[in-house]
């Protein structure tokens, strides 16, 4: 196993240089210049110049480019333009912390629903329940956040007056309880249909037949056969619901003034605030690998026949 986990961690420096790569192309590419966003009304040609030899964005393309992966191979992801003389690890580990708080308490509030409800639902099949809840499932997923949240709050905050309405106050504040509504219910619909829909291909598998030919009991079977075998697919879209309540979260961050990683990375591709923007390419691209890894180590907890080799 751990050389499976050696041989996976190898390639994570030549993802992150293709990332970082393509990244640093892209915010060079697009229209606006830094040095007017910074300077604003104050702009001045020589002012801007002499800035601009200040943080090197004068030399080339290439140049700048491996310098920046020579100081992030140290832990020196530079200074942020917007915030001058403060580094940018300094800026992103109090905002990081908060975004992590915020999305593990969505992605907890998914799995402890979607999973049970997608299991009892299974074993309901035919029932005027199963239809009931897959349909609101779908509904539930296809709604855009941008629309999740204005009405959580128009509901929850303005008319019932039950819930804060925007701010932070850490993960046992009630403020957490509409960032964990907005994003927990994409990942909720998506996790209990496929939960649904994993346990009852496991239900028609011919062991389970076998088993119940046997005499166990219904309990018997859902634990020692049903759901550890129905849980494999669902780790895979457990890892990729991180990433896209990770991304999700930058919308919720913004609207509700979370001060987290996604609030701040949309001010920095606002201000083109380039070391900002790759540090934050750079920490999702690492998480993203992280968590994939996670879920196929999980595999082999959930069914010890799956060997790392």
């Amino acid at each position: 196993m751990w050389f499976y986990i050696l041989r996976r961690l190898i390639w994570l420096p030549f993802l992150l240089l293709v990332v970082t790569f393509i990244t640093f192309v892209m915010v060079r590419i697009v229209p606006g210049d830094p040095i007017v966003v910074m300077l604003g009304s104050r702009y001045d040609p020589e002012i801007a110049q002499n800035i601009r030899d200040q943080l090197g964005l004068h030399r080339p393309f290439l140049v700048q480019y491996l310098d920046y992966i020579w100081d992030a191979m140290r832990g020196d992801f530079g200074e942020s333009f917007r915030f001058r003389g403060q580094s940018v690890s300094s800026l992103l580990i109090s905002k990081m912390w908060v975004s992590l708080q915020v999305n593990l308490a969505a992605l907890t509030a998914s799995v402890l629903i979607g999973l049970p409800l997608g299991f009892f639902i299974a074993h309901r099949q035919g029932s005027w329940q199963d239809p009931l809840v897959v349909s609101i499932g779908f509904i539930l997923g296809a709604i855009p956040i941008m629309v999740t949240i204005p009405a959580v709050l128009w509901i929850g905050c303005l008319k019932l007056d039950l819930l804060p309405c925007s701010g932070w106050g850490g993960v046992f504040d009630l403020r957490i309880i509409v960032p964990i509504i907005t994003l927990g219910i994409f990942g909720f619909a998506g996790i209990m249909r496929l939960m649904r829909s994993s346990t009852l291909d496991v239900l028609g598998q011919d062991y389970i037949r076998t088993a119940k030919a046997k005499g166990l009991s219904t309990f018997q079977i859902d634990r020692r056969h049903v759901l550890k075998n129905a849980l494999i697919p669902v780790i895979t879209v457990l890892s990729l619901s991180l990433d896209g309540i990770l991304t999700t979260s930058f919308v919720a961050e913004r609207i509700l003034g979370i001060p987290g990683m996604g609030d701040f990375a949309i001010q920095a591709v606002f201000n083109r605030d380039y070391p900002v923007i790759m540090a934050t390419t750079i920490i999702g691209a690492t998480a993203f690998v992280v968590a994939n890894l996670i879920a196929d180590l999980a595999y082999g907890l959930i069914d010890p026949r799956i060997r790392y080799d």
